[in-house]
């Protein structure tokens, strides 16, 4: 079937603005096939299904608009974690600013380094999840990501890492337009924990590819920059195998529009997958949480908890779907997502989703929203605490079940303290 003329011209536009790789072996030719998938699916429109309530222009025009830079004297987050720093400025990797890979103890080699070789262990996998998350759900934009993405890291993990691998993305250029791809392998029985902060560019499109093998873990946490003007896609596609642990908290405040996309496939028995988010939006913030969670074995666990607090006509979104294959017995599947609107202008939109065909599941969604508890709110200031302090001790309660995903207590403090700080700047 033709794609309609508007999206022919849509990714034409953004294709003819593009200097795509031209790499040989097995990279380049993972990018004309992740180019065919492009040019089959077209960029996606206001009109398509999971676009319907993010307008997708800013991510598929030729040029990235302006975003100005964030100047602050606040402490990057993670700064006081042991860990190994990896920098990307703009959306490419600046080796002086990093730490040496090898301190986290893990194989960690940049992508172009990784495709000029013959034979490499991330041909299995670079594009190749992303391919398989584009069923039953087309994403256009992280196959674009595959077919033009030169920056990024692959990482290999065959034991407990010694440190957290820490990506920092340093926004520098007010019209950077930065594509990044991840590609991570933990290999049966390993532990990896990677960290993301930073908001990368004026626009960002990024994938991360995610292999945890049998008895493996992986946990992910990612704070995303605070820079007011700037716009990103970000996708994340993993693959479990059996008894393994996946977990991945987002942290999100400010930014005129960001999209995250998870898609997380349990193929092998007794795995538990845990997505999850906090974000707070003042005014020109437009937020979409989109995941898709199927389950293909028998006993498995999934838990998608996302919590978005809005106001000053802040804009929050969550598309959220588990998917129970015929066999895939025994599951867990839990969704909830919530909002608290701080004001009457803030709006939430939300389309949880449940597809089951095993009959020995428990699988359950919710979605809410609403404004402060004025019950609690009263509670509180008949104790002398002012409204405004009350509100934020409110909001940081309702963010709490999401902040409970992070398994790591050092780095929920850390959380924790950056919502605080974002809080009070908004008090002042």
């Amino acid at each position: 079937m033709a794609l309609p003329q508007a999206k022919q011209d849509t990714t034409q536009a953004r294709l003819s603005a593009l200097a795509l790789p031209q790499d040989g072996g097995w990279l380049g030719a993972a990018r004309d096939a992740a180019l065919g998938r492009v040019r089959a699916m077209g960029l996606p429109g206001a009109r398509d299904e999971y676009w319907k309530y993010t307008r997708p222009a800013a991510l598929t025009a030729p040029k990235a608009g302006t975003a100005a830079v964030l100047v602050t004297d606040e402490a990057p987050v993670f700064d006081a974690i042991d860990r190994v720093k990896l920098v990307f400025v703009d959306g490419v990797f600046d080796a002086e600013a990093s730490d040496a890979p090898e301190l986290a103890g893990v194989e960690i080699t940049q992508l172009a380094e990784a495709g000029a070789a013959d034979i490499h262990w991330a041909k299995d996998l670079y594009g190749v999840l992303e391919a398989a998350g584009q069923v039953p759900v087309e994403r256009p934009l992280a196959a674009l990501n595959t077919a033009a993405a030169e920056q990024g890291v692959v990482i290999r993990v065959t034991g407990k890492a010694a440190k957290p691998v820490n990506l920092i993305y340093r926004h520098v250029s007010e019209t950077s337009d930065a594509m990044m791809h991840h590609v991570v392998r933990v290999e049966a029985g390993a532990e990896l924990t990677l960290l993301e902060n930073g908001p990368a560019a004026a626009r960002l499109n990024s994938v991360l590819e995610v292999d945890v093998a049998d008895d493996a873990a992986f946990h992910h946490v990612r704070a995303q920059g605070r820079d007011h003007d700037r716009v990103a896609a970000t996708h994340i596609f993993g693959r479990l195998g059996t008894r393994s642990l996946f977990k991945s908290f987002t942290l999100t405040a400010n930014g005129a529009l960001t999209r995250n996309e998870a898609v997380l496939e349990l193929t092998g028995d007794d795995v538990s997958a845990h997505v999850a988010g906090a974000a707070m939006g003042d005014g020109d913030f437009h937020h979409d949480d989109t995941v898709f969670i199927t389950h293909d074995a028998v006993n498995c666990e999934s838990r998608q908890v996302f919590k978005k607090v809005l106001r000053n006509g802040a804009v929050g979104v969550f598309q959220g779907k588990i998917l129970v294959k015929e066999g895939a017995q025994k599951t867990d599947g839990y969704q909830i997502s919530q909002s608290l609107l701080l004001d009457d202008d803030a709006q939430f939109l939300a389309k949880p989703e449940l597809e089951i065909y095993a009959d020995d599941v428990a699988c359950s969604h919710g979605s809410t929203s609403g404004a402060i508890d004025e019950e609690a709110l009263f509670y509180l200031r008949a104790r002398g605490i002012e409204r405004a302090e009350a509100t934020d001790m409110l909001t940081i309660a309702f963010l709490a079940e999401a902040l409970e995903e992070i398994a790591d207590e050092a780095l929920a403090d850390d959380i924790l303290s950056r919502l605080e700080s974002w809080l009070l700047r908004r008090r002042g």
